[in-house]
């Protein structure tokens, strides 16, 4: 699907409210599209929509105007340069970013994963900073939503009843 019909589908899905649906078509659309920068500050948008500052800071990560609170809260998260040129996404050399200073961002990450690992490493080749991610990483989490919540209550009354109804079938043939 072309990108600028992709993003108006994401545009109708946020305006209905479907949010994880748009943040999907936007991750797929960053893993087809990694140098757009203006894809990764939108979907910045919609994990601040989540209120998850750390996701945010994550994709607004290359951007001068980036939130410092919402940085601090992606490096924690993603606590080592290895974990952190996992979490970017970034394919490709660095020269491809749209700023200067994204390519500043980048480089950094991959000196510092490199200066750790002691090794050069490389965007495209996740194997040469992989020694590095073990077990450094808080795996990123959503907040629970009301539908969420709903969809877990429901699947514990169904489950319930089941049960109640099959004891009320072992109860009857034998009792």
């Amino acid at each position: 699907m072309p990108l600028r019909e992709t993003l108006a589908r994401a545009d109708a899905d946020l305006a209905a409210g479907r949010v994880p649906v748009a943040r999907q078509r936007l991750r797929g659309l960053i893993s087809s599209f990694p140098h757009d920068l203006v894809l990764r500050r939108r979907l910045a948008e919609v994990y601040r929509l989540y209120g998850d500052a750390a996701e945010a800071g994550r994709w607004m990560y290359l951007e001068e105007d980036r939130s410092a609170s919402e940085t601090a809260a992606f490096e924690a998260r993603y606590g080592s340069p290895g974990w952190r040129m996992k979490a970017l996404a970034w394919h490709g050399p660095e020269v491809k970013a749209a700023t200067a200073f994204a390519q500043g961002q980048l480089v950094a990450v991959r000196t510092a994963c490199a200066e750790e690992l002691g090794h050069p490493v490389d965007w495209d080749d996740p194997a040469s900073y992989r020694d590095n991610l073990k077990g450094e990483h808080e795996a990123p989490s959503e907040p629970w939503t009301v539908g969420g919540v709903l969809a877990g209550v429901g699947c514990l009354v169904a489950a319930l009843m089941f049960l109640a109804i099959w004891v009320n079938g072992v109860v009857a043939l034998f009792g």
